[in-house]
């Protein structure tokens, strides 16, 4: 969408939610392109944030349904609005909060599709060669699905947040809150490969652009940070050599994770913590996943998951 300049109190607003609420830097960025397009809505109306009556309101929410936008980003447009327009209210910078009797976008609780332990197995041996450049594909993909880290975690990590030795990495996560993560031996293996002289070290630029880069984890083929555009490409791509095109996705290696740890006993509250969810009912939704799994095994390989009745079960 097209830049749209904000007014100055709705810049106010998101400067309150990055230094009082500690909103991480991709949660300012989803607002603030929620704003704008708000704000591009309300232009076309000629009507100010502080002249917005609750039928605005309700014709924008309804202007997202038509446009084909999904419930859950209605959902956190409509988050961002009333977010605002309270936040105006209690600043003095408006009379009244036209938001104040506004439903929330309501969103069906879905459950991830988690890739089998099969295919995330096709998916990591598809990663051939001792290239660089294999060597920090392999790395991702097997921090993403053997850390269950996050897209933006794993572009955020630096060279400091690894150590090996404690097979540990430092997740700086959703409220820059910081937490440790567990790396499996593959995983381990895969990023000792890449920083080995073969692997990271050929990447290096001749200057760094920027410190952030000499001191990145994963690092593009120009020498820079990788971003979270590159590793979507990086996954895709061996994703589509898999035969996964349509399944695949960083987040999908993330449901992976959480979902086959439970499947093998692990308890809910410490895939909670590798997770880093804030809350176990954010957790709970893999439990629901791996019952599925479980009831769909049943059906598929015992005998008497669908047939009909014996006769001595009858007779009983």
């Amino acid at each position: 969408m097209p830049a749209v300049e904000l007014p100055v109190a709705a810049e106010e607003f998101l400067t309150w939610l990055a230094v009082e609420k500690g909103r991480a830097p991709n949660t300012l960025m989803a607002y603030r392109r929620d704003l704008a397009r708000y704000r591009e809505f309300l232009d076309h109306r000629g009507v100010a944030f502080d002249e917005v009556r609750s039928s605005d309101l309700l014709d924008y929410l309804h202007s997202l349904r038509e446009q084909g936008m999904a419930a859950s980003s209605r959902a956190r447009a409509s988050v961002a609005v009333r977010s605002l327009h309270r936040f105006l209210l209690e600043e003095g910078l408006c009379d009244t909060n036209p938001a104040g009797d506004l439903e929330a976008v309501r969103v069906a609780p879905g459950l991830p599709r988690p890739l089998s332990e099969a295919e995330v197995e096709r998916l990591l041996v598809s990663v051939v060669g001792p290239e660089p450049v294999a060597r920090r594909d392999r790395a991702i993909l097997e921090t993403l699905y053997g850390s269950g880290v996050r897209i933006s975690e794993l572009c955020g990590l630096s060279l400091s947040d690894l150590d090996l030795d404690a097979e540990s990495l430092r997740v700086l996560g959703k409220g820059s809150k910081e937490r440790l993560v567990p790396v499996g031996r593959v995983a381990r293996h895969a990023l000792a490969a890449w920083l080995d002289p073969e692997g990271r070290p050929r990447m290096h630029p001749e200057s760094w652009a920027r410190r952030d880069d000499a001191e990145a984890l994963f690092l593009s083929q120009r020498g820079r940070r990788l971003t979270r555009q590159g590793v979507w490409g990086i996954v895709k791509r061996y994703g589509d050599s898999a035969g996964l095109t349509d399944r695949l996705s960083p987040h999908v290696l993330r449901h992976s994770c959480a979902t086959h740890m439970l499947d093998h006993g692990a308890d809910i509250r410490v895939v909670q913590e590798l997770l880093g969810h804030a809350s176990i009912s954010t957790t709970q939704v893999y439990t629901r996943v791996s019952t599925e799994r479980l009831q769909a095994v049943y059906d598929a390989c015992h005998p008497r998951a669908r047939g009909r009745p014996g006769r001595s079960a009858v007779q009983r």
